[in-house]
């Protein structure tokens, strides 16, 4: 670890802590500015949403929080080379409570190294925990861990970091089917892919809207066009919920193969008699004149084939998302 004097500590304490100068600031062209806060906006809203999500992975298994004591109680054998979620927590003298100060899930690094950059002083993690007990804001520090496998890691990977692709169709041809028209590049290898839809939700008019749209004459006209007009923003701006509902693992075929299977194959083999997700596919290609199917989506990630038949990755996904997969069972 580099050295700092203490005069060295006085001269960059801004620097150390990522924030520009006054000096350095008015350099910086407001626009740019601006543009770099936004930024740094949404990555920790990002951030501070994976971390809610890991944290309500640890409470639905209901672990044990286990007190700290010494850093080199993470050399010990069980902890040196497993890959877990794990959570750090605290304590106040006026508050017994333990509440969360970080969560991760360590899937590249093992758990006890991991563990002990959080509490070694020298680390910029174990400064913060170090300090804040050293200043008394804190009593106590806590750790508690699930150990996971690398399928298990990579299945989380899937639910909090990839992004999901929707899936086109094309116009109805004999009738009343629509086809799926699957992306290109879906990777010729093994992995973990999962299947969704876009959930549908009707929100009933407002009472104001609706006592607007009874007033008569221009006026009310003039006011019909813009709540129109303030609907339509609304719509535009409600965030998309896409709703789980099928987790694939491609360990005998590809990955490719096996979306082939699921959204190409389907339509020209349709049974009535099909279960599954390949029967709510099958289904949702059957449309009313008029009338779009719902909205599909996938996801995957690319996971060696030796791994893929470790772990509970169902399960690991339902307590991820908080709701059963419907075709999963």
């Amino acid at each position: 670890m580099e050295e700092y004097s203490q005069e060295d500590w006085g001269n960059h304490s801004q620097d150390l802590h990522g924030y520009p100068t006054d000096q350095e600031l008015d350099e910086i062209p407001v626009t740019k500015r601006t543009l770099k806060i936004k930024q740094e906006s949404s990555e920790e809203a990002q951030k501070r949403d994976i971390m809610q999500n890991i944290v309500q992975i640890l409470e639905s298994v209901q672990l044990k929080w286990e007190l700290f004591q010494s850093w080199t109680d993470f050399s010990r054998l069980h902890l040196s080379n497993k890959l877990a979620i794990f959570g750090i927590g605290y304590n106040t003298r006026w508050k017994e409570d333990i509440r969360y100060h970080y969560a991760e899930i360590s899937s590249q690094v093992p758990l006890g190294k991991r563990l002990r950059e959080y509490f070694n002083s020298e680390k910029p993690e174990g400064r913060i925990i170090m300090t804040r007990v050293q200043k008394m804001n804190w009593k106590n520090v806590y750790y508690k861990f699930l150990e996971i496998t690398i399928s298990e890691a990579r299945c989380l990977e899937l639910h909090m970091e990839i992004d999901w692709i929707p899936i086109a169709h094309s116009k109805p041809t004999g009738g009343n089917v629509v086809q799926y028209l699957l992306p290109g590049g879906i990777p010729k290898s093994p992995g973990l892919y999962a299947i969704g839809y876009e959930e549908c939700i009707e929100r009933p008019p407002s009472p104001h809207v609706e006592r607007r749209t009874l007033d008569p004459g221009k006026e009310g006209r003039v006011d019909l066009e813009t709540l129109s007009a303030q609907a339509s923003l609304q719509v535009e701006i409600e965030p998309t919920r896409i709703i789980y509902c099928y987790l694939g693992i491609a360990e005998v075929r590809t990955l490719q193969q096996c979306l082939f299977l699921h959204f190409q194959a389907n339509t020209k083999t349709f049974s009535k008699d099909w279960v599954g997700i390949n029967g709510f596919l099958s289904q949702n290609c059957i449309v009313d004149p008029g009338v779009s199917p719902k909205s599909i989506y996938i996801k995957f990630v690319e996971v060696e084939r030796d791994f893929l038949s470790a772990g509970s990755l169902v399960e690991c996904l339902e307590k991820a998302i908080g709701y059963p997969l419907k075709y999963n069972n």
